[in-house]
């Protein structure tokens, strides 16, 4: 009853009241009356628990399971040797190559004629279309003639005095000759004194004189007329030769003269190449005199790559070294048909020097450099490869001259150089490359 009693006053009267005949010790309330914690049931956190333990128990079997499966995929992987790479390898090939030397040069016309006037005026007339082809006499420009036809006229009438004067003076020198030829005897008779027949000569002797230089004066008279004929005819400008001329450098109206450049006419079939050599390169053609008959066959390649179809020749060299780059300036000659080379065009002139004998060839991708040095990569017959380090020398077109490191019949990595080092073993196949031109090699402009 005390416990009834006691329970009934306990400020957590909601717990149920257990029946009076129940035996079980009644909960008292802390001593320190601090609020009683509630408490879980323990049959909600068994559930909590027993998820835990089967998501831990399938982890674990995943994981056991992934790993048997790597272990049986993995051993029998690592137990396969892989095969060894595969590359294309090319033999070193033994052959005669002929050197060529390329230079830079410079096309110019075999003729280059400045059309400048010969005389002064005011420009009235352009008779050409600028950049045609022009024949010789063909007339280009023509300069007001109305002052020239005037100095002209001039001279005619000049010319048409001094006839005059001579004819006037021929009849003076007739009548002195007269008057000698009638004194003479009279003075002999004493007729006439000898005065009168030395004044009778000395006047025949002045008329002849003055015969003379009415002549001369005539001969005079002509030659002026000339020149203004000849002045007349500079008024007229024609071409001197036949080629092809430039763009006109004076309008019309223009005010002209000898120093006025008018236009140049350049014939360029053939045209030149001029291209500098080095003393070194001209006292080596001078010394072998086989060198003489290669230079006869020139070539000529233009900016754009471009190969012109016909061969030049040498035609000379100049007369002197070049102080300030030490060179000697050659010229070559080249067919142009067409005028399709024009001067002022910049283009590379190749011309064989020497023939390498014996040369040995490889692919220039099989060579690589590495600091300045260059190697290989050579198959032996038991498909191992060695890096073996070469010498090189001039290149020929997609190939490379090799002096020292090979010899001939040896196999070479053309193809996955990169893929291999030395020691290691390959799979050797046969190196296809691309077509490729007539093996030439090439020094001079060209550069490694």
């Amino acid at each position: 009853m005390l416990a009834n009693k006691y329970m009934s006053d306990h400020p957590d009267s909601r717990l149920t009241q257990p029946p009076e005949r129940s035996l079980a010790p009644v909960a008292l309330p802390p001593a320190n009356n601090e609020a009683e914690q509630p408490h879980r049931p323990r049959f909600l956190t068994r559930p909590l628990h027993i998820v835990v333990l089967i998501i831990t128990i399938l982890g674990a079997a995943v994981t056991g399971v992934r790993s048997w499966l790597y272990a049986g995929q993995s051993t029998p992987t690592a137990s396969v040797r892989p095969s060894p790479p595969e590359v294309a390898v090319v033999q070193v090939e033994q052959t005669d190559v002929p050197i060529y030397q390329e230079w830079v040069g410079t096309l110019d016309g075999s003729v280059n004629a400045q059309i400048k006037p010969q005389v002064s005026g005011y420009l009235l007339h352009q008779a050409y279309t600028e950049g045609s082809f022009v024949k010789r006499g063909q007339l280009l420009f023509e300069i007001d003639p109305r002052s020239f036809q005037a100095a002209l006229d001039q001279t005619k009438g000049q010319l048409a005095a001094a006839e005059a004067q001579l004819a006037q003076t021929e009849a003076n020198q007739v009548t002195a000759r007269i008057d000698v030829e009638r004194y003479g005897p009279l003075a002999k008779e004493h007729a006439v004194s000898q005065q009168d027949l030395d004044h009778a000569v000395q006047a025949d002797l002045a008329a002849q004189a003055q015969v003379r230089a009415a002549r001369a004066q005539i001969e005079a008279a002509k030659a002026q007329m000339a020149t203004a004929q000849l002045n007349l005819g500079f008024t007229r400008i024609v071409s001197l030769i036949d080629g092809i001329a430039g763009i006109a450098q004076a309008q019309i109206g223009d005010l002209v003269g000898p120093a006025s450049l008018l236009t140049t006419v350049s014939t360029l079939d053939p045209i030149k190449v001029y291209f500098p050599v080095s003393a070194q390169e001209y006292l080596t053609y001078v010394a072998h005199p086989a060198a003489h008959e290669r230079l006869r066959a020139l070539e000529l390649f233009l900016v754009d790559g471009t190969r012109s179809p016909r061969k030049g020749t040498f035609s000379l060299a100049d007369r002197e070294v070049d102080v300030t780059t030490g060179t000697l300036r050659l010229e070559g000659l080249f067919r142009n048909p067409g005028n399709v080379l024009r001067p002022g065009q910049f283009a590379r002139v190749r011309a064989i020097t020497t023939t390498k004998k014996g040369a040995l060839l490889v692919p220039q991708r099989a060579v690589t450099e590495l600091q300045g040095s260059y190697q290989v990569g050579v198959v032996d017959k038991e498909s191992t490869v060695e890096i073996r380090p070469v010498k090189v020398g001039e290149r020929i077109g997609a190939q490379w001259i090799v002096e020292e490191g090979l010899t001939p019949g040896e196999r070479v990595v053309a193809d996955g150089i990169q893929r291999v080092r030395g020691g290691m073993t390959v799979k050797p196949t046969t190196f296809k490359a691309a077509s490729e031109a007539t093996p030439a090699a090439t020094t001079g402009s060209e550069t490694r």
